[in-house]
């Protein structure tokens, strides 16, 4: 069964247990910087007399650091008891605290189905990522891994900070110019389990993902990759050229989110260009979430572009997590390509099944029967010695297990299915494959008609060129964003199903009865996989156009983003009964690398965008601060406040006190980042029920880097028994120009009222 891994972090609302001395647990402590007296130089020094001042007679043991946070977050983690936080609170210069969460742990083929090509478009116009940076906050890497050679690659950039550290069977020298930096976090989680024995404390990858996801964004050419002969052909990552730095804070013992701080805090300091984030916070507002705090900095204050996941919890709308308005939010898609074997009747018929089953060879001539339920135990009258063909089922992977629990010597299984989960059933452990319904039926037909029926099957088949795709994945999560409403998400999707890369060789990729296999590449699916993709075409970005701004970067991804998939038609939602997927399946749409180089105009947003967006969320001042660490001389939220951000999308809420006609209005600005003087008119699609007006409707730029304002209006009324409707405000250069700057729009009667 292929390995859905949602990877996200699970805010616990137990108390935490603290196995150093049972009153002690871990925070997280914002300090305002301003605050530190003249007497001390440094704010290590100051933190530490703050510390020190907290301590109780009576306490269990003495405040203790795990780290100090100076570059995404002012402050530090620390185990404290009740009293001594007690005590912190009333210090000078303490802003808040957050406890200390548990985390539970959320290409041969992708990047031509991008576009990606040596000839034209984004790789040769960003020299494939040569000079970017992408760190990746995973579970560790596999240096050995072919995916981190160095051929051909210049000096390591000259801005790079970071470190190779040394630990269980990882030295210094397993770094070189392709993977230029690892480091490993894990005081937090010792903390909390001073007894554990961290199996690898090092760098070293001992769970697969955080290979997989690293080499996805960055990984340079590696031929002859397989999963099993499966995908054969060239792996490489999205931005072969990008040198990459890993980043570990997630290991097989746990996680925690303090560890989780200090990757990002190290990555920043280092020199990142782009951070990949395959996890996320569920249910947690911005100022309490860690991973949203430290991002801000990141992207707002030290120009990292973000790129982070959506959770795997879809079909189910407001269930993403990082909609986080400073990230690019991606969400998960299919590819055109398929795993499987020919299922050969004795009569010629040949039909694809879909299948990554790699026990053996190729099932030669066996009598086939027809079961007419698989959903109970088979007997040996039914299927001994014979390729049996269950019948379609609500519950294919209930179906695959009692067939794999079965005492029947089987020859092999077919499974008729249309399931939307068939992606999570292909790696099987019997000669077996997945037919779809209108095959089923030509099989049984044959059956009926034909004594002494067989037929074979042939395996380690790949199809390119299915159709269609892409399509939302069902598993992805949906918008809209708990945490921040008013800002549409996800942003994008990007492949994410059956996404083949390297993994690390100490980890089975399956393991079937007793027989653990491994094997240097492996196909998993998930939004975690879909979001280095989008990290690796932000590096493209950055490198093509040093100059933009992490919001840029979104921007173009974005206003270029594809919206119909390869028989032409809008891309479909696998959660949704294949309809056309809504912006809260895939945002603004499926992500087209060659588009995003040139996107005509991009709508640009930096900290004052972002407090604005906060006063209009009603945030209180020091909520502000915890997350911008600005103090509330910086800003004045009586007059900002504002929940319009300039962002490439546009969400509008109708609440359960409208009736009848509404009017909601958008301010937004847009920079040209074309070669020079031109000129947009506006397309609208209007939402069902509402009339979208656009002023003024054409905008005339004379120069690069002119910005220009213009105002969306929506009116009208929708039904309250509908979720949302969408349409589509377009700027479409004049003068022949392929440019098309999209956003959705949105209308909803979701709540607007964040966390």
């Amino acid at each position: 069964m292929a390995s859905l891994y949602p990877w996200m972090l699970i805010l616990t609302t137990a108390a935490l247990v603290a196995a150093a001395a049972p009153q002690m647990s871990t925070y997280i402590v914002h300090m305002d910087p301003s605050a530190m007296p003249q007497a001390f130089s440094a704010h290590r020094d100051w933190f530490a007399m703050t510390l020190s001042t907290a301590t109780h007679p009576s306490d269990p043991a003495p405040p203790r650091v795990l780290y100090y946070y100076e570059t995404v977050m002012y402050g530090f983690s620390a185990r404290l008891s009740a009293s001594q936080l007690a005590s912190l609170k009333r210090a000078r210069g303490f802003v808040s605290c957050v406890r200390d969460s548990r985390v539970t742990v959320d290409t041969t083929h992708t990047t031509d189905f991008l576009g990606l090509t040596p000839a034209t478009g984004l790789w040769p116009a960003s020299g494939y990522g040569d000079g970017v940076i992408i760190g990746v906050v995973d579970t560790g890497v596999w240096p050995e891994s072919l995916s981190y050679r160095d051929e051909g690659l210049g000096p390591i950039p000259a801005k790079w900070k970071g470190a190779c550290e040394a630990g269980t069977a990882f030295t210094a020298s397993a770094c070189n110019r392709k993977l230029i930096g690892a480091r490993f976090f894990n005081k937090g989680l010792l903390a909390h389990n001073p007894n554990i024995t961290i199996r690898m404390n090092s760098p070293r990858d001992t769970d697969g993902h955080g290979t997989h996801t690293s080499s996805t964004a960055g990984g340079a050419h590696a031929r002859n990759a397989s999963y099993f002969g499966y995908a054969w052909g060239t792996a490489r990552g999205v931005a072969p050229s990008a040198r990459v730095a890993m980043y570990k804070a997630l290991w097989e013992e746990g996680a925690y989110t303090s560890d989780i701080v200090a990757a990002i805090d190290a990555a920043v300091s280092d020199g990142v260009d782009v951070l990949s984030l395959s996890f996320g916070l569920d249910g947690v507002p911005l100022h309490k979430d860690p991973v949203a705090i430290a991002t801000y900095a990141a992207a707002v204050e030290h120009g990292v572009f973000v790129s982070a996941s959506t959770g795997n919890e879809g079909p189910y709308t407001q269930t993403i997590h990082n909609g986080t308005p400073w990230l690019l939010t991606v969400g998960a898609s299919t590819v055109d390509r398929e795993f499987g074997g020919a299922v050969v009747l004795d009569d010629g018929t040949t039909i694809f099944g879909q299948s990554m089953y790699h026990g053996g060879g190729d099932l030669e001539a066996a009598e086939i029967v027809f079961v007419r339920s698989c959903d109970s135990r088979l007997t040996k009258q039914d299927a001994e010695h014979k390729l049996v063909v269950c019948a379609e089922s609500d519950s294919l992977g209930y179906q695959i297990q009692n067939v794999m629990s079965s005492n029947v010597s089987l020859s092999g299984a077919l499974f008729i299915s249309k399931s939307p989960y068939i992606d999570f059933n292909e790696q099987l452990s019997f000669p077996g494959a997945i037919v779809n319904p209108k095959d089923g039926q030509t099989i049984q037909d044959y059956i009926t008609r034909t004594p002494d029926a067989k037929a074979s099957l042939k395996f380690y088949e790949t199809l390119l060129g299915t159709k269609p795709a892409p399509a939302v994945a069902i598993y992805t999560s949906r918008g809209p964003s708990a945490s921040a409403p008013a800002v549409l998400k996800p942003d994008i999707v990007a492949p994410g199903s059956l996404i083949l890369a390297s993994w690390a060789r100490n980890i089975p990729v399956e393991t079937i009865g007793s027989t653990s296999y491994y094997n240097d590449y492996n196909v998993i699916s998930g939004s975690s996989m879909a979001c280095p993709h989008a990290a690796g075409v932000g590096s493209l970005l950055r490198a093509a156009h040093p100059d933009w701004s992490p919001a840029a970067v979104r921007s173009a991804i974005m206003t270029t983003a594809g919206t119909v998939d390869n028989t032409g038609g809008p891309i479909m939602d696998e959660g949704d009964a294949f309809k056309p997927a809504s912006p809260f399946a895939m945002g603004s749409g499926h992500i087209n690398p060659n588009k995003a180089v040139d996107p005509g105009l991009v709508y640009d947003a930096g900290a004052e965008d972002y407090v604005q967006l906060l006063c209009g969320m009603n945030y209180t001042d020091e909520q502000i601060k915890v997350i911008t660490r600005l103090g509330g001389a910086g800003y004045d939220c009586a007059s900002v406040a504002s929940v319009d951000l300039n962002y490439p999308s546009f969400i509008a809420f109708y609440g359960a006190h409208d009736n009848g006609t509404v009017t909601r209005w958008f301010d937004r600005t847009v920079t040209n980042v074309g070669d020079g003087a031109c000129a947009y008119v506006a397309r609208v699609v209007a939402p069902k029920g509402f009339v979208v007006d656009v002023a003024p409707e054409r905008l005339v730029f004379a120069e690069k880097g002119e910005k220009k304002r213009f105002k969306v209006t929506l009116v009208g009324e929708m039904k309250h028994d509908e979720d949302a409707v969408h349409g589509v405000v377009s700027w479409v250069e004049e003068g022949g120009s392929s440019r098309v700057v999209r956003s959705p729009v949105v209308v909803t009667t979701f709540d607007s009222k964040p966390l």
